[in-house]
């Protein structure tokens, strides 16, 4: 499963942003677009640990070097240092020849002109645009350009319930609305046990969280122009709705005010939590102990009715993207690479172990993504699923909002009451941040 992303503060990004240029890490064996033996690979952390992503990658690695003579040198970067280390690498020019990024970044690294544009021709180069499920290609760049990066491992968030809990509680099915959410918690929230689980300190989990409920309030965080609207009222009312179930409903433990490196998948784990909003969770509970049969899977809740588009989405399209650094020394193996690790074989073999859905159509008819985790989540991206807004300033809002809610969280933790006022005031710090950058 994919690592919740922790962002560099907004002055790195904006600073970094600011003076990007081109690199690229290929060694060179005579210069020249298509002259090195040796790409660098910069994965993002997909498995329990890097060792487990070192173990899934490299017979991979070594299949595509014994395919087209090329070594890909790999390293897996923590999601806690990934957006700083591209962002230094567009400036320094030591960086790798391709790399996964998060799918919400890219816009904001599209628009330091370091990343290889996917026109058509490029796109020619991996089998054409068709291949690609086309909400995973809505989150690779603005709208209005060439995607930066292509989509490589798709995910959308889901409900993730304890059975025995809920059959402890007297709870039948899962809820399918906030109400019912609400309902449920309260009924499980008492001697040492919480409803759900939250990563409050998490600014990426926060926006992502968040995200969801503004469109379910007939909201978006920015104008047609890119100016921020974060101080809509529907903004307001869902970052205060999900602040509410630590303030007012009491069914988010105050302690989660402080996590922010996947404490709430643990609590989860270990009965201590009877839901918890996730992407693609099954390895994780398997890591820590829990079988397939403990827990069971359902659609992220909306305010009435069934997820859909518009007000009924319900989730962020999640995923990786993979990008190539346009100044490689060998953009022909950087690009050959890519096609390769999008191929239809590769995408079973991949989006199988890290428990993802893959965004290449062919590849997604795999008995493996039948999976009743696999099919909630690959009906919430074919249906209700929308992507995060692609500015770029992307980064930067992740930030700004997303410590709005870690500072509301913090408030409520401590025990006072979140006012409709008090979220509009930090939501008009985060609107002041953004313009100032």
């Amino acid at each position: 499963m994919r690592r919740i992303r922790t962002v560099a503060s907004s002055v790195a990004v904006v600073s970094l942003l600011a003076g990007a240029t081109a690199c690229g890490g290929g060694e060179s064996t005579g210069g020249g677009s298509g002259s090195s033996k040796t790409l660098t690979y910069w994965a993002s952390n997909q498995g329990p640990n890097l060792e487990a992503d070192k173990k899934i990658l490299t017979p991979e690695l070594k299949k595509f070097e014994k395919q087209t003579g090329i070594k890909v040198k790999l390293e897996v970067v923590p999601w806690s240092d990934l957006l700083t280390r591209i962002l230094t690498a567009t400036t320094s020019g030591q960086g790798p020849d391709v790399l996964n990024i998060g799918n919400t970044w890219s816009s904001s690294l599209q628009a330091t002109g370091a990343l290889l544009p996917w026109d058509d021709k490029n796109f020619e180069k991996v089998g054409g645009r068709d291949r690609f499920v086309e909400s995973a290609l809505g989150s690779t760049g603005a709208e209005d350009k060439d995607p930066a990066a292509l989509p490589l491992y798709s995910m959308a968030y889901a409900l993730y319930y304890n059975k025995a809990m809920f059959e402890e509680a007297g709870i039948e099915k899962p809820p399918a609305t906030w109400a019912e959410v609400s309902e449920a918690g309260k009924k499980i929230s008492k001697g040492g046990k919480w409803g759900i689980g939250a990563e409050g300190s998490n600014l990426s989990n926060n926006i992502h969280q968040v995200f969801a409920l503004a469109k379910q309030h007939g909201a978006d965080f920015f104008d047609s122009s890119g100016k921020p609207t974060f101080t809509d009222d529907g903004v307001v009312a869902a970052v205060k709705q999900y602040v509410d179930m630590m303030a007012k409903d009491k069914i988010i433990a105050p302690g989660n005010a402080e996590y922010a490196q996947n404490q709430s998948l643990s609590d989860f784990s270990k009965g201590k939590t009877a839901m918890v909003l996730w992407q693609a969770a099954a390895t994780t509970f398997k890591s820590q102990g829990m079988k397939d049969s403990d827990w069971g899977v359902a659609p992220v809740p909306v305010q009435s009715g069934v997820p859909g588009e518009g007000e009924q989405v319900n989730s962020m399209v999640a995923g990786i993207n993979i990008g190539v650094f346009k100044n490689s020394k060998n953009l022909d193996g950087a690009t050959d690479f890519v096609k390769f690790m999008t191929s239809d074989e590769e995408q079973k073999i991949l989006c199988e172990a890290y428990g993802s859905v893959p965004p290449v159509k062919a590849a997604q008819d795999a008995p493996a993504f039948d999976r009743p985790e696999l099919k909630v989540l690959r009906e919430t991206l074919a249906t209700s699923a929308a992507a995060l807004p692609q500015v770029p300033d992307e980064s930067q809002f992740e930030t700004s909002v997303g410590t709005a809610v870690k500072s509301l969280f913090a408030k409520a933790a401590g025990g006072a009451a979140i006012t409709t006022a008090d979220v509009k005031a930090e939501l008009t710090k985060a609107e002041q941040q953004m313009a100032s950058q």
